[in-house]
């Protein structure tokens, strides 16, 4: 069975975490913060704080910035579970909004249309690793009749006096947009490196800051990275050095910080992301589209325009004019022909948990006809030719069977 997305775990990996285990610093220590630095070079944007997992990256910045009851976050519908379970834990509203019908990402025209005196933070999510509109997204909060109804109610808030943008960037690390890296593109970007992401650190996360003026960005740092660790002012790299053992808790945080040992793969893999990574990840993409453009039911994901370049994390193909029940169909023949599939994703308001919130997936008709319509193809740097062709002739096939019109 050719799997969906294992993890790339080689020598140079182990080497580095049996380093990380002998050196008897096993906690955040030296290697998160020098990953934190990496990071940071890498995106080229002005601080970086590593987690134990993107969702806690974005709880956490939204506490910071005071979204609470009453507050209302704008997200799209086409996204995974945790982009919104966040916004719950906070005791805010989700605001589901509809995707673009070409590239599956959140439609601008429906964020506007979003927007009240309850909005505090946009958060739309770089759906398979390609950037959203972020010129659009960065106008649209700063023009003047959008400030007219903020209505801040937290120091944070008064301080950037208008809505935050707070960008789920799970799949995008290492894409570009105008140019520029994802984690400069706006406010706040937060990333995954989840065992099936295109950097892994087996589980883990960081937030990028990118804070405008008058925010120093290494005093918000400074600030999560106390609010990561139960409130504690000193973490316990800090409490090494010589009579410093003393600390206090000045706040009722949480528990999200990275270890060395989740590090150590990080910096292994972060060295070789764009020399490595992602040329082998952008070759199964071009490899997959060459052979399914010649067929006329293949509506194929656009991962690399003018402006806009992918991390090239999910390749989505969608099927065109077929039911949910004949993709499914599908997907159950490529399984049978011993290829694993995936779907991204089921649109969050369809879920039994939002439904009795009274959510509604009729309410996004192109992202719910883009999650009845899309098979996730396998995309890992260990995937060989032969395996890329297996699944394309798998997917082919399976196609074939199911539909009249070949």
């Amino acid at each position: 069975m050719i799997p969906f997305s294992p993890p790339h775990i080689d020598q140079e990996i182990i080497d580095e975490v049996v380093d990380t285990l002998k050196s008897g610093w096993i906690t955040t220590g030296p290697k998160t913060k020098l990953f934190e630095r990496n990071l940071t070079n890498f995106n080229q944007n002005k601080a970086t704080l590593a987690l134990n997992s993107a969702t806690a990256g974005l709880e956490l910045v939204l506490r910071w910035f005071g979204v609470t009851a009453g507050d209302e976050v704008i997200l799209p519908a086409y996204t995974y579970a945790a982009t919104a379970n966040v916004v719950i834990h906070c005791g805010a509203t989700p605001v589901f909004v509809d995707s673009n019908a070409d590239d599956f990402n959140i439609s601008i025209k429906e964020i506007k249309k979003a927007i009240n005196e309850h909005t505090k933070v946009i958060m739309p999510v770089d759906f398979a690793g390609f950037p959203i509109d972020f010129d659009e997204l960065n106008q649209l909060v700063k023009y003047q009749d959008i400030k007219q109804l903020f209505n801040p109610k937290s120091e944070n808030q008064q301080k950037l006096g208008r809505i935050l943008i707070l960008s789920d960037s799970a799949h995008s690390l290492g894409a570009k947009y105008n140019g520029k890296m994802t984690g400069t593109l706006c406010d706040i970007t937060v990333f995954s490196f989840h065992a099936v992401k295109n950097l892994t650190t087996a589980e883990g996360g960081a937030i990028a800051f990118n804070l405008p003026e008058p925010f120093d960005n290494q005093e918000v740092y400074s600030e999560m990275n106390i609010l990561a660790l139960h409130g504690q002012n000193k973490d316990a790299l800090a409490k090494t050095q010589k009579g410093n053992w003393r600390y206090d808790i000045i706040t009722a945080g949480y528990k999200a910080n990275m270890t060395d040992i989740l590090a150590s793969i990080g910096l292994v893999e972060l060295k070789r992301y764009n020399s490595d990574i992602l040329i082998k990840r952008k070759q199964i993409f071009d490899t997959y589209t060459k052979a399914f453009e010649e067929y006329d039911w293949a509506e194929i994901p656009v991962y690399e325009t003018i402006t806009k370049q992918s991390s090239y994390h999910v390749y989505s193909l969608r099927i065109k004019n077929i039911s949910e029940a004949q993709r499914d169909a599908i997907i159950q023949n490529i399984f049978d022909k011993e290829v694993s599939v995936n779907v991204h994703f089921q649109l969050v308001p369809s879920f039994t948990f939002y439904k009795n919130l009274g959510y509604n997936k009729e309410n996004y008709p192109i992202a719910l006809d883009n999650s009845q319509r899309v098979i996730s193809l396998p995309v890992f740097y260990n995937l060989t030719e032969n395996q890329i062709n297996t699944v394309i002739n798998a997917v082919i096939d399976s196609v074939h069977e199911n539909l009249i019109t070949k």
